[in-house]
């Protein structure tokens, strides 16, 4: 009997893909607990976002390069991140202004805050459009270019809304976390963008789930020092963990 929500299924495929050039139809549908018919099914999906390339029986992996696609990343550790966007939404006070970050993880924080006390200035479309029909949520854009599938603000007039506002809190994402190289990003130009909104923020929490630990990205966004809170799961590796606190990082485990 199939107990593996689609979420789930999507994430066991995409992985299996990752560890070997070609995947049959029986093999997954074994990994996943499903029919060879649903797993056809979700193929058609992952292929339509470009995310792999059905073969005869069998689908290839289309993830190539350094940075996994918001598609594929989406479908990631839902359960963790979920977590994590309550986590972090509790931290955050009514009239409090705010920064939220581009990402997968943010995008969960986003929809615990449709219903909250709020001035929020989104770093993606995703999180924007989540939170444009909130009534209590002051909703503010920054202008500036948008990345594709990311979805992200980035470029100077995004930059130059840092200069001219100041925030209580920006929640920031990244694609790698380490103490020793702190919050990192492969795209420059949003690294630029998250400098800048640490810059214009009091406080500076990391929103993060543990796949992210350990892992250093082509730009660095701001220094392990520089994080006030961070919310990840319970997966965390420990030794970094410790690290990061001896840092003087508050580390909260959900």
């Amino acid at each position: 009997m199939n107990t593996m929500d689609v979420a789930g299924r999507h994430e066991v495929i995409l992985q299996s893909l990752r560890q070997g050039q070609r995947v049959g139809v029986g093999t997954l549908a074994e990994l996943v607990g499903a029919s060879e018919m649903t797993v056809r099914r979700d193929l058609d999906v992952l292929e339509r976002d470009g995310l792999l390339r059905r073969v005869r029986g069998a689908a290839v992996s289309m993830l190539t390069g350094e940075e996994t696609p918001y598609a594929a990343r989406s479908r990631q550790r839902l359960e963790a991140k979920r977590r994590i966007g309550l986590a972090v939404a509790e931290l955050l006070d009514d009239g409090e202004t705010v920064v939220l970050d581009g990402g997968t993880t943010t995008l969960e924080v986003a929809r615990r805050l449709a219903d909250r006390r709020l001035t929020v200035l989104p770093l993606s479309l995703h999180s924007a459009d989540v939170l444009r029909t909130a009534e209590q949520v002051r909703l503010v854009l920054p202008g500036g270019d948008i990345r594709p599938g990311e979805l992200a603000f980035g470029g100077p007039l995004t930059e130059y809304a840092f200069k001219i506002m100041r925030f209580d809190t920006v929640v920031l994402a990244c694609c790698g976390l380490s103490a020793g190289n702190g919050v990192s990003a492969h795209d420059l130009a949003e690294v630029a963008v998250k400098r800048a909104a640490v810059d214009a923020s009091a406080r500076v929490i990391v929103a993060v789930d543990s796949s992210k630990f350990g892992r250093t990205a082509f730009g660095r966004a701001c220094a392990a020092q520089d994080i006030d809170v961070l919310v990840t799961d319970e997966d965390a590796p420990g030794d970094e963990v410790a690290r990061l606190r001896e840092a003087g990082v508050e580390v909260r485990l959900v």
